[in-house]
């Protein structure tokens, strides 16, 4: 199949499972389902990009290993927070603001699939690789294990943290928090390098790099660690300020100075 007509395809999908996710939190007022179904979204892509790509059979297998095994882990690490907690304190602020009227929370919706469309050309590179090269595809696979690893065990020693109700109104300093504010946020963001190695060679090579690109873009500046930081900054206050103060934001490093113990705080 065309490229484009496959990557149409699975923007109507996605669109189709967003709208049944849009009615999902009209009835639960839960918005953070839009978060699994994205992900969930992008390892359909990947896959199905993968299946109906005409590019070489390995670097295809690889997109859609790695595309599928990241989207799917990390969709079922979110459905477990949205089945089992409130509404993300990200989506009560936009609820604040809009209220719980349909109109507004579908086109939110709708717009996650057009991203899902957005993030899906790096695989629409990748599967219509002509080349199997060695070299570039063992990167790609180091690159996607290294960060669904990282993201993975990131997102484990924060669960266990905010597990403990003695942690409560505290910040994570501890494993891969003690050196990067955000560090699920930084292998979310390496991982899309995996593609620009996959696709190394393609016609198409360019659009892969818009995957690790537009990612730091959102990450850094639109929907993910400034909403965090607010809400993190919201319920934690000082706490929260002082740990922006020692700790990197994105990219993992050691802290800046000594960091200040509960006892000192």
């Amino acid at each position: 199949m065309n490229s484009w007509l496959a990557l149409l395809l699975v923007w109507l999908v996605v669109a189709v499972a967003m709208t049944a996710g849009w009615r999902w939190q009209q009835r639960r007022r839960n918005a953070g389902i839009v978060d699994v179904l994205w992900s969930c979204g992008l390892a359909f892509g990947a896959v199905a990009l993968a299946a109906l790509g005409r590019g070489a059979a390995a670097p295809r297998l690889v997109l859609a290993v790695l595309g599928g095994l990241w989207g799917l882990r990390l969709a079922r690490h979110l459905w477990t927070r949205v089945r089992g907690e409130n509404e993300d304190g990200r989506y009560r602020q936009l609820r604040a603001q809009w209220g719980d009227g349909g109109a507004r929370w579908f086109a939110f919706f709708q717009f996650q699939a057009l991203l899902v469309a957005l993030f899906a050309l790096p695989f629409v590179a990748v599967a219509g690789n002509p080349h199997t090269q060695p070299g570039w595809l063992l990167t790609g696979v180091l690159i996607g294990l290294v960060s669904v690893v990282g993201e993975s065990t990131a997102d484990a020693q924060l669960a266990r943290f905010r597990a403990d109700p003695a942690q409560r109104g505290y910040t994570c300093r501890s494993g891969l928090w003690r050196y990067s504010r955000h560090p699920n946020y930084f292998f979310e963001w390496l991982h899309w390098f995996a593609y620009v190695a996959l696709a190394h060679g393609a016609p198409l090579a360019p659009l892969a790099w818009l995957g690790p690109v537009v990612m730091y873009i959102f990450l850094r500046w639109l929907s993910g660690i400034p909403w965090t930081e607010a809400q993190a900054l919201r319920s934690r206050g000082e706490d929260y300020r002082e740990y922006q103060r020692t700790t990197p934001m994105l990219i993992p490093w050691f802290p800046r100075r000594p960091q200040v113990t509960r006892s000192e705080s």
